[in-house]
């Protein structure tokens, strides 16, 4: 059985800077200074697409919008952990991630600002 929240991009598209966020944290996590973002990074890229399916999960009332709300906030901190990665990891990288959340943040503000009007 499929699941609908599949069906969601931008919660396609958290699973997938979380996929390249694991990638990314082993390189980061063979510097002594990188192992603390390592710790923050995984907390706050896991947390978006774990906030979008709890609040998926909730229904669509009132709590959805928070949920994404704090999926939101997660991305926003995870770009920021990106860019403090900088001395770690490839700008490529920084580029490709930090490029993605900055699609996600802009979904989510739009289904934020939809779902609240309703």
């Amino acid at each position: 059985m499929k699941d609908r929240i599949d069906e969601i991009r931008f919660y396609l598209k958290s699973k997938e800077v979380w996929k390249n966020c694991w990638i990314d944290t082993e390189t980061l996590k063979r510097d002594f200074r990188g192992v603390e973002i390592t710790k923050q990074i995984i907390r706050s890229v896991g947390s978006i697409s774990a906030n979008i399916e709890e609040g998926y999960g909730r229904g669509f009332g009132k709590e959805y919008p928070q949920y994404l709300r704090i999926a939101r906030g997660s991305a926003r901190e995870s770009k920021g952990w990106y860019f403090r990665s900088g001395m770690l990891l490839p700008p490529e990288i920084i580029t490709q991630q930090t490029g993605r959340l900055d699609e996600i943040i802009s979904a989510l503000t739009n289904s934020i600002n939809t779902l609240t009007k309703k």
